[in-house]
């Protein structure tokens, strides 16, 4: 038995020794290793967390990657207007614009050239043409205009109904010299939505080369531009002598309401230079109700020119 406990220390101590030559001891870590794992790990933790808060980044498509799509064009309000329509008009809506909603009563503002004549007249009217109201004041007389305002005041039986705006003046012999119309929808209730001018602040005849009290020789006044019409009815152009007689006409048929060239002759006949007032004009067909001097005048440009033998 003694041998036997003797045997079984001698093996368990050679089991001992070579455990302790096979396992080496650990090996320390270098003196900066602790903080340069805590550096990491906090690196890291903000990484994550950076990670998970921002918003994912979309997908960025080339543009060989995108389809061709055709939009569209939306009309806007008033068409772009072609290069030399720079002339402000000698009435000049500032508001309402065109297409504007209104109720009872409502402002208009304008910048007005009044004729030689110091006299405006201002008319609110119907879709048919009727007058709801008439406003005729003096104004001095200046090139570049002059600020005015306006109240209205009216009554209609439909809850709604296109209306107009029709300033007119008129020059020393009583001839019209300027007439613009502004378009806009008259309601019985409801609130303003007022839009702005647009190009509705130039004046609708551009020509070139021309200049205001011209001369014209050789019986013909030759004339080219451009016309921005109202709407598709003809544009009529004639040379007015002072008591307001025509002299010439010519009748320009319109494509439509946009803007398109023209060229045209005017002749005459005269035995002394006479002024004479060049005017433009165009009607609103759809007025029912004719003016007793307006008639259904929509637009009047004028100017003066010198006719010579």
């Amino acid at each position: 038995m003694r041998l036997r406990l003797i045997a079984f220390a001698s093996l368990l101590g050679l089991l001992t020794a070579c455990t302790s030559q096979t396992v080496p001891p650990p090996t320390p870590f270098p003196p900066d290793y602790l903080p340069t794992v805590v550096v990491m790990t906090g690196q890291a933790a903000f990484a994550t967390a950076a990670a998970l808060s921002a918003t994912p980044e979309l997908p960025v498509a080339t543009s060989t990657s995108l389809p061709i799509v055709s939009v569209p064009e939306v009309p806007s309000a008033t068409p772009t207007l072609a290069a030399g329509f720079t002339d402000f008009a000698q009435i000049r809506y500032l508001s309402p614009g065109p297409m504007s909603s209104v109720t009872s009563p409502f402002n208009m503002q304008a910048i007005i050239a009044a004729g030689e004549s110091d006299r405006i007249q201002v008319d609110l009217l119907g879709e048919d043409g009727r007058v709801l109201q008439r406003i005729i004041q003096k104004l001095e007389r200046n090139p570049l205009g002059i600020f005015q305002r306006f109240e209205f005041h009216y009554e209609i039986r439909a809850v709604s109904e296109a209306g107009y705006i029709r300033v007119s003046t008129r020059d020393d012999h009583g001839r019209i010299q300027a007439l613009n119309t502004m378009p806009i929808l008259l309601y019985s209730v409801g609130t303003n939505q007022i839009n702005p001018p647009g190009n509705f602040i130039y004046e609708r005849v551009a020509m070139d080369g021309f200049k205001e009290k011209a001369d014209y020789y050789a019986g013909e006044v030759a004339l080219k531009g451009r016309i921005w019409p109202f709407n598709d009815q003809p544009v009529v152009i004639e040379l007015l002598n002072v008591d307001g007689k025509p002299i010439s006409t010519r009748i320009l048929n319109m494509s439509g309401s946009d803007t398109q060239p023209f060229e045209t002759v005017l002749p005459y006949k005269v035995s002394e230079p006479t002024l004479a007032r060049l005017t433009f004009r165009q009607e609103n067909s759809l007025l029912s109700v004719s003016d007793p001097e307006l008639g259904k005048l929509v637009y009047v440009y004028t100017a003066e020119v010198m006719l010579n033998p």
